[in-house]
């Protein structure tokens, strides 16, 4: 019998008999994981645990995966949501399930029959999901000719899913089995319903959300806590694209394919001065208002919005001094460490909140104050004559990551300012059974500003996403609630727009790199897409803009 060589999580090189699956391999390296390994990695690629090994494989590399890693918790994720689908179906045959977003460290989902969803209802759906996980039923993945895939779509209403294969072309689709329920869910699933054991269905109408462990802590669900005024914006933006009949890549597609995709930028783009209109008409109801503060995670627009802002003040006759809370970071010598012994730069701890405080205070007594600069490069803060003054009826805003933290602008009365969450709620579902992550908008967003603005490469930014994210989890969505107002800033043709950019960028990732997958499959992800090539049609001030270029602002 041939032997394999292979090299497992990086530096154990073993042998193993020819045609072996991953999951016989992975056995040999469970006790190195905190869970069950639910995924693999063979040189870049993902593979489901069911994938066999044979002697084109020789030599090649694979990394294990298990509940405690970004992507062996998306792989979870998306099992489960299959698993909902199936008992759901099973309970209301005619009912249509529809998987809307995150909220609550969970995933919001709406189901439609008539009378409304009830707790004991839900509860029969979880029921029957429970005894799925019992029976350990295998998913079951099938390469179909696309045309048949179509077809099968069709005749059990799924069009949402059968245009969009059509427009994609590929000669052949993947297709899931449970049982008899199918479904097409793009990427791998965990190797049976036994994997599936930590969920559960949380009422919440006129929904529920779906609930499992993060990575951070595997072995339970985490507490729930409420986040209503989220949970109105996602509600607000769903209905705004039922409005303009775009609520799946297919139907943006077919405005794109039909040439009239010029009109959905122009209703976007006004949606956008609309909301931003009516946010200054609202902040200046309040007469006592001295500051604005506007928090947000990366790339979500914030130095558009603010500045676009500032604008619609002017309109209704208030001055606008911005300060940014970046000047205020201590200097790199002397920032503290993270558990990991590397400066934490996302932390509250580099802002200099006593000197930043005392500013505050001072401008709002009617001192003229020196701002510090801070120079990224030098890691150093320093005083180069810029001085600020607020006349009366000014208003200071200040943008960055902590806005939202109470702690940093403690010294001021909760009735002098107010706080502006921004974030990119993408209203775009790949079809009712896919969304479409908010993260992956706001990372695409990214990998092209920093080469556009920065210098950096897709790999540079792809490295330190992860560090990016931790500082969002730690200091910024923990406090999006405690904001007065809450903007969307996705635009629903935007990406159709930024992989013309983004995919030449994540082409240059080599296989060889860690991040390749990452790259592979941001790269898919925006293939759905059809190219929307005329950029002349986005406004200048457009919040898109500050990530392709050509910004009144930047």
């Amino acid at each position: 019998m041939n032997e394999l060589s292979l090299i497992i999580n990086g530096s154990k090189e073993k042998k193993y008999p020819d045609n072996i699956s991953l999951l016989e391999i992975s056995k040999d390296f469970q006790d190195e994981y905190q869970t069950p390994i639910i995924v693999a990695m063979v040189d870049g690629n993902l593979k489901d645990l069911t994938y066999v090994l044979n002697s084109s494989k020789n030599n090649c590399r694979i990394d294990f995966f298990d509940l405690t890693s970004e992507l062996g918790n998306k792989v979870y994720q998306r099992s489960l949501i299959f698993l909902l689908i199936v008992a759901a179906k099973e309970i209301f045959p005619r009912a249509k399930l529809t998987i809307e977003n995150s909220l609550s460290q969970g995933i919001y989902c709406k189901i439609k029959i008539d009378p409304a969803l009830t707790r004991k209802e839900l509860l029969k759906i979880e029921n029957r999901m429970k005894e799925y996980v019992e029976k350990d039923l295998p998913f079951t993945k099938k390469v179909l000719p696309t045309q048949e895939v179509i077809d099968l779509y069709n005749n059990h209403d799924m069009e949402d899913k059968a245009l969009l294969l059509q427009q994609l072309k590929n000669p052949v689709s993947s297709v899931y089995y449970l049982g008899s329920k199918f479904g097409y869910f793009y990427r791998t699933m965990v190797p049976s319903t036994k994997y599936l054991s930590m969920f559960d269905l949380k009422f919440y109408p006129p929904g529920f959300i779906l609930r499992f462990p993060a990575k951070n802590n595997p072995h339970e669900i985490p507490d729930f806590i409420e986040n209503p005024k989220l949970a109105k914006v996602f509600t607000e933006t769903r209905r705004w694209a039922k409005i303009i009949e775009c609520n799946y890549i297919s139907s943006l597609n077919e405005y794109i394919k039909n040439d009239e995709i010029s009109n959905i930028i122009k209703i976007s783009e006004a949606l956008h001065e609309k909301k931003i209109s009516q946010i200054a008409d609202t902040l200046v109801q309040n007469e006592d208002l001295k500051l604005i503060c506007i928090a947000g995670p990366s790339s979500s627009g914030k130095t558009t919005f603010t500045k676009r802002l500032s604008i619609q003040l002017q309109v209704i006759g208030y001055k606008t001094e911005l300060l940014s809370i970046d000047d205020y970071f201590i200097d790199a010598k002397d920032r503290p460490l993270g558990p990991d012994g590397a400066p934490d730069f996302e932390s509250l701890d580099i802002v200099d909140i006593d000197l930043f405080q005392n500013h505050l205070q001072r401008f709002f007594d009617g001192e003229e104050i020196e701002i510090p600069k801070y120079d990224f490069i030098s890691g150093t803060r320093s005083f180069k004559g810029e001085k600020i003054k607020l006349d009366p009826r000014e208003i200071l805003i200040i943008e960055g990551i902590h806005g939202l933290n109470e702690k940093l602008t403690s010294s001021i009365y909760r009735k002098n300012k107010a706080k502006i969450y921004i974030n990119a709620l993408t209203q775009l579902g790949i079809d009712h059974h896919n969304r479409l992550p908010t993260t992956d908008a706001r990372l695409m967003r990214r990998i092209v500003r920093d080469h556009n603005t920065r210098g950096r490469s897709a790999l540079d930014t792809l490295r330190y996403w992860a560090t990016v994210r931790k500082g969002e989890e730690g200091h910024i969505f923990p406090y999006n609630e405690e904001a007065d107002i809450i903007f969307n800033s996705s635009l629903v043709y935007e990406l159709s727009t930024i992989r013309n950019y983004l995919v030449p960028l994540l082409q240059e990732i080599s296989p060889k790199e860690p991040e390749y997958y990452e790259a592979q499959r941001l790269i898919r992800l925006v293939s759905f897409f059809y190219p929307l090539t005329k950029d002349a049609q986005i406004p200048s001030n457009s919040i898109l803009r500050e990530f392709i270029g050509k910004n009144d602002f930047i």
